[in-house]
């Protein structure tokens, strides 16, 4: 017996060719994409839209994959992580960020990583394996069937993984949660550590996502340090990358800036990164850093924080600090570890 069709993994064209195969009308792939991915159907057999006798021919041939729920955690700010068994074992983590009138989902692209930064314990994984398309989109799907009748606003590529070291997976996921699932290109940010080609790629590919670049350090020596893929994409070459991205109107470059204390928070280091950013259409996110299991590097002290803050603003920049929500279930940002206890 040959292997059922995943449909889920299928592209929309994928999907057509497959039902004109079965000698189906093409509408009837437009009402399978709708079904699982705004009514969020688990199963063929859910797709009420369909007669019993078309079900039970679908069934025959194919059906529908959908990553488990593992396990989840809420934290005492109202944030949410979900651990997500893949099919082949493997578990990713995905975190939903309640805010005011907003519901923002963190998802991952990847089991571990192989940037290996310092301060991610992500890093510490190493790394397992690229996700598929339909992966990256299921823990929105999830999430939301989760939920409902909430809806999930915005979703951030912040989880597990290097969204741009994954880039084709990643790009077709994009395409899916926003012509799919719905949610607006203005309401999804990537955030990469720096691949300037895959940077490139997505202003071309995916031109309606938000940007966002995790920068941490002024100086090569320093994010090197912290960040090894700079020895490959160093500051020069990465902010020449930010100033020629072609913002749409409106539209800025978030920089997100994890403060280590004794590291990355001195007034010189202000001081050049907004040198460094001059020019740019941007803000900056000053994450002061989450100082659990994180060994010998700690948080700033308030005031160094306020201090490098206001160096930036007197510099005429919006620097928001921004502090990371679900600290007490290891779901803040750089504590994704993909854990199963």
């Amino acid at each position: 017996m040959s292997e059922k069709t995943n449909l889920k993994a299928l592209s929309k064209k994928e999907i057509a060719a497959f039902f004109h195969g079965l000698g189906l009308p093409v509408y009837r792939a437009g009402q399978l994409l709708h079904w699982m991915y705004e009514r969020h159907a688990a199963s063929i057999d859910e797709i009420t839209v369909f007669s019993k006798s078309l079900r039970a021919m679908l069934n025959r041939q194919a059906m529908i994959s959908n990553i488990s729920l593992a396990k989840s955690m809420r934290s005492a700010d109202g944030t949410e992580k979900f651990l997500f068994a893949l099919e082949d074992g493997q578990t990713v983590e995905t975190v939903l960020i309640p805010d005011k009138d907003r519901l923002t989902l963190c998802i991952s692209s990847q089991a571990g990583c192989a940037l290996g930064c310092v301060f991610c314990q992500t890093g510490r994984l190493g790394f397992i394996r690229n996700l598929r398309a339909y992966e990256i989109t299921d823990q929105v799907v999830a999430v939301q069937r989760r939920i409902r009748p909430k809806r999930i606003t915005n979703v951030v590529l912040m989880g597990m993984g290097e969204p741009l070291a994954n880039f084709t997976e990643v790009a077709e996921a994009l395409r899916r949660i926003v012509g799919f699932i719905g949610i607006s290109g203005r309401r999804i940010t990537l955030s990469t550590a720096g691949v300037v080609p895959g940077m490139k790629l997505l202003a071309e590919q995916v031109p309606e996502i938000n940007l966002a670049v995790s920068l941490n350090a002024t100086t090569d020596e320093t994010r090197s340090r912290l960040m090894p893929v700079n020895r490959k994409y160093p500051l020069r070459s990465l902010i020449a990358a930010c100033r020629e991205y072609p913002l749409k109107p409106r539209r800025r470059i978030t920089f997100e800036y994890i403060l280590i204390s004794g590291i990355n928070d001195t007034a010189e280091d202000a001081k050049r990164l907004a040198r460094l950013l001059s020019g740019i259409r941007c803000k900056v996110n000053l994450i002061p850093l989450n100082p659990s299991e994180q060994g010998t590097l700690k948080r700033p002290e308030d005031s160094r924080i306020l201090a490098f803050q206001k160096v930036l603003t007197d510099n005429h920049m919006t620097a928001l600090i921004r502090e990371s929500r679900g600290q007490d279930i290891f779901a803040a940002c750089g504590q994704l570890r993909g854990r199963t206890t």
